[in-house]
């Protein structure tokens, strides 16, 4: 019979091991706001939390360890707007995503752990199930926008929380640009209209015309 191992600094919930995870924890966090990703070592984690190296190998087992329960911890932290309107609701999400992604810290978590996860599986899953849960946890923005009437009840709302989140990491992974108040703004009022045009219903190809091409009975051009 095997046991499944529990996630990465989770094997009890309180006591030494709860004093022990929040010093690691706020030592990588420290580590992270003066230096990248790829400069963090089990031994600086060591000196920084007063914890033995042995006892961070043994829990965590990885730097990629570290980072990662420090994303799922600090990613709650976007707190849920609830104003009682759609638009504002996504306006202060969005700023709530720009400011947390505003600091050095956050950002080379942010890119540590994705590139990591570029090359290992286990950590591409991780990251994938926390993402996934803080956004299931923002699509009650929606909902609620639903249940006061702004929005139509089969707004696929996933799909809302993707596209005003997606500008943001398209910006830091890949443009490697500052997250201003202007990507705030067009972020947000881009989702915003889209939802209320429909374009995250079963239905929203169902607006358009045929093909003009197809239409005339003539391929499309090519080349």
């Amino acid at each position: 019979m095997t046991t499944e191992r529990p996630p990465h600094g989770s094997a009890r919930p309180g006591g030494r091991t709860a004093r022990t995870r929040a010093a690691v924890l706020a030592a990588a966090l420290e580590e992270l706001g003066t230096r990248e990703f790829a400069a963090l070592t089990m031994d600086t984690l060591a000196v920084r939390s007063g914890v033995h190296v042995s006892t961070i190998r043994r829990r965590w087992r990885t730097i990629e360890g570290v980072v990662i329960d420090l994303l799922s911890q600090h990613s709650t932290t976007i707190p849920t707007p609830d104003s009682g309107d759609f638009r504002r609701d996504l306006r202060e999400l969005a700023q709530a995503i720009a400011e947390f992604h505003g600091t050095l810290r956050n950002r080379n978590v942010i890119e540590g752990i994705i590139a990591a996860a570029a090359h290992d599986p286990h950590i591409a899953d991780i990251v994938r199930g926390t993402f996934t849960a803080r956004i299931e946890h923002v699509t009650r923005i929606v909902d609620h926008a639903v249940a006061r009437g702004e929005l139509p009840p089969d707004v696929d709302a996933k799909e809302v929380i993707e596209a005003l989140s997606a500008p943001f990491y398209y910006r830091l992974l890949v443009l490697r640009g500052p997250v201003d108040e202007r990507l705030v703004q067009v972020s947000a009022e881009a989702a915003y209209h889209a939802a209320h045009a429909g374009v995250f219903t079963p239905r929203a190809d169902t607006g358009r015309g045929p093909d003009p091409a197809t239409a005339r009975g003539t391929a499309p051009a090519t080349g």
